[in-house]
């Protein structure tokens, strides 16, 4: 039910709207969305239409939210005609972009290929290489500092590049992802065997530093007991439970440290043991050779390609211990850093689902 009484053109006195219950409670329910928005404009919009149900009027209503009239009769009438759909604020345009779709493509495989590619020195992108690649190729000049949304919006950010081995086998890295892992898939399915990713890792006592906030000029700094000293730790994960074996050793790793660490986890299982290694040296040798030929029947060896470390997931579990362990620690003693490395070799044992998380790369090869 509505009666109005207009005095002038787009004055108007006197207005009674009575909205239904799923009408108030639309408008209660995006009036408290927009709140948490932070949204000023659409909360004043849903008030306004509220106020006018509770039979206040357009100036009333206007003095309180600090607007005009003419902006509250405007709201009402616009949820007249549209709803609440027309109380809710249109995105304002942007400037054009001054690349076309088809330009921000080829700018993208571009950079993708490295600035070498365009005849630039060095194998990491700075953003006044960009800025000239652009004028260069198609004739459009962007500063320095909207050159960073525009690649943001693109789907870059800038990044701590890292490095990686020259000397990989492509070959072989396709081999291992195309054949020899599903192969192992077909294997450990068929006779019911576990997948174990090994690796070693090692813990200073001297510690080890990540990025800190600290005021600009000062730099930040850890104590160390300098003491050339560090924890081993021989690791192994399940690819199917997520089990994590791992054993600590406090002298230099060998053959002989690494096949007693195989031997208990052998003992551990009855279930047939599928291992995948890199190729350190030990894990190579005569005797290891005669240990896998003399466990053959319980156990089967896979070699990683060489260099690939990115195709071993208990490399982040290393890397996991390490951030939340032992960067920027300070260890007095070198049985404070044991006690530290245990706890949480502990911890991520006792935390299979985030063990299993590490292997999302083998999952995707499945899916695809």
């Amino acid at each position: 039910m509505t009666e109005f009484t207009i005095k002038e053109k787009y004055t108007v006195l006197n207005f009674r709207l009575t909205l239904s219950k799923k009408q108030v409670q639309n408008l209660r329910n995006h009036l408290t969305c927009s709140e948490q928005a932070n949204n000023l404009k659409e909360v004043k919009r849903c008030l306004a239409v509220l106020a006018i149900n509770e039979n206040r009027s357009f100036r009333e209503i206007a003095n309180i939210l600090n607007v005009s009239a003419e902006s509250v009769r405007q709201w009402v009438h616009i949820f007249l005609t549209k709803g609440l759909t027309g109380l809710i604020s249109k995105p304002i345009p942007g400037r054009p972009s001054k690349l076309t779709k088809q330009q921000k493509i080829k700018l993208s495989e571009i950079i993708k290929k490295g600035p070498a590619d365009s005849g630039f020195p060095g194998a990491c992108w700075r953003t006044p290489m960009i800025q000239h690649l652009i004028e260069k190729i198609f004739n459009v000049s962007y500063s320095v500092k909207y050159l960073s949304e525009l690649l943001k919006s693109m789907g870059f950010s800038f990044q701590k590049a890292t490095f990686v081995a020259a000397k990989k086998d492509e070959e072989r890295r396709k081999e291992w992802l195309n054949n020899i892992w599903p192969e192992i898939l077909k294997v450990s399915k068929k006779n019911n065997s576990k997948i174990l990713f090994g690796d070693e890792a090692s813990f200073p006592q001297w510690g080890t530093l990540n990025y800190t906030w600290a005021p600009i000029g000062e730099q930040p700094t850890v104590p160390t007991s300098g003491t050339r000293k560090s924890y081993k730790v021989f690791g192994l994960i399940d690819y199917w439970t997520g089990r994590f074996y791992h054993k600590g050793h406090e002298e230099k790793l060998n053959s002989e440290s690494y096949m007693e660490f195989l031997k208990e986890v052998l003992s551990s299982t009855k279930q047939h043991i599928i291992l995948v290694q890199d190729g350190a040296p030990y894990h190579t040798s005569a005797a290891l050779k005669a240990f896998f030929k003399k466990n053959q029947h319980c156990l089967t060896v896979y070699q990683l390609p060489t260099f690939s470390p990115d195709y071993n997931p208990i490399e982040k579990l290393w890397k996991k211990i390490k951030q939340a362990g032992t960067h920027l620690q300070y260890f007095p003693t070198f049985e404070s850093l044991i006690l530290k490395v245990e706890d949480m070799l502990e911890l991520l044992g006792n935390t299979k689902k985030e063990v299993l998380s590490l292997f999302g790369f083998y999952d995707e090869l499945i899916c695809t």
